[in-house]
């Protein structure tokens, strides 16, 4: 059923349920390694204020060089953040979404003490135009707080593929509120095909001995209509952890498929180590990538678990598993030694 088989063992730290802090420190620094891979477009977002006031900017795309260029002229009338003192230090931040993994942020300096910033800088992205055409812009200003506790001021979107490109001059765009798409981060990566399975201790009747401990069994199918960052297509393969561990021991991976934003994987993984307790706590985080000679590059995934927001008592950041996520989970759990099939949306992590 499978072309590909591996299996790892997968061992807790259940005396530690509750770790001291330098034993915890050192596991969330591995931890947040792997689930801070993609940061939010509005990570750090601690403001309150109302967007309001104008940015001016002008778009150009250089052929020659292959690189798109964002020229960030002025802002005016940007809200007040810190009303005592009647200052903001405001700053241009730019992605290019969806794939904000991908392309990255760009953004200007800092202008102290302005609400009326003057910038005159040019934000680059080298980049086909080809690719150009299937992303949005989003351009944001920022406040920026000394402490990173930096306060949202306002934003503007535009989508490429309708952008005038003889328009080269600088005009003025009003900011707005955040668009809910992007802060709920809904936007379409593609759809995993996988089945899951839950063998619990000792009803593996091949075994001599009974196993000490029980196994997950992961079968990944394919993925559908992934982004396709190049015209050639994408060249895609999954990662795979067991949360909360992110060593070598948990880590799997599926062989890459090229050119193809249908990747048929037809991979299985299988954790042993697994005591039944244990599926509360954990979680299985899949992720896709785009892979290249100097680096991968995040293209979505999923997070299978109960999205408590705990893992042995501890607040942590990954168990955010969606409805669909956390019933596929849950169905695993109640039909012990039974594939259970599903069909996830992929999403930012």
């Amino acid at each position: 059923e499978s072309d590909t088989a591996s299996e790892i063992s997968f061992q807790f730290n259940r005396h530690k349920k509750t770790p001291s802090t330098g034993s915890h420190s050192s596991d969330m620094a591995s931890v947040s390694s792997v689930s801070g891979s993609v940061l939010s477009v509005y990570s750090g977002d601690f403001g309150s204020v109302d967007a309001q006031g104008t940015v001016e900017f002008a778009l150009d795309y250089d052929e020659k060089n292959r690189e798109f260029q964002v020229h960030v002229s002025q802002c005016k009338d940007l809200a007040v953040v810190d009303e005592k003192k009647g200052r903001s230090d405001p700053y241009v931040k730019t992605y290019l979404l969806p794939d904000k993994a991908r392309m990255g942020k760009r953004k200007t300096s800092v202008k102290k003490r302005t609400v009326n910033p003057i910038y005159n800088e040019v934000l680059r992205y080298k980049i086909e135009k080809m690719v150009l055409l299937i992303q949005k812009l989003n351009l944001s200003v920022w406040h920026n707080d000394p402490l990173g506790r930096n306060s949202f001021l306002g934003e503007i979107e535009i989508d490429l593929a309708s952008w005038d490109w003889s328009n080269r001059k600088l005009n003025w765009y009003p900011l707005k509120p955040r668009s809910l798409s992007a802060v709920n981060g809904v936007d379409h990566r593609g759809v995993m095909s996988l089945s899951i399975k839950y063998v619990p201790p000792g009803s593996l009747g091949k075994w001599p001995k009974n196993p000490p401990s029980g196994e997950v069994h992961i079968w990944v199918k394919d993925v559908k209509d992934l982004l396709q960052l190049r015209p050639s297509g994408v060249d895609s393969f999954v990662k795979c952890y067991v949360l909360p561990d992110t060593s070598k021991k948990s880590y799997q991976k599926t062989r890459v498929i090229k050119r193809d934003t249908n990747p048929v994987f037809n991979h299985t993984i299988v954790y042993d180590g697994f005591h039944t307790e244990d599926l509360k706590d954990a979680c299985v985080e899949l992720t896709v990538w785009d892979h290249e000679k100097l680096t991968n590059h995040f293209l979505g995934g999923i997070r299978l678990g109960l999205g408590t927001g705990l893992s042995y008592g501890i607040s942590v950041d990954w168990m955010d598993s969606t409805q669909e996520e956390v019933a596929f989970w849950q169905e695993m759990m109640l039909a012990t030694n039974e594939w259970i099939e599903g069909l996830l949306p992929l999403r930012s992590l």
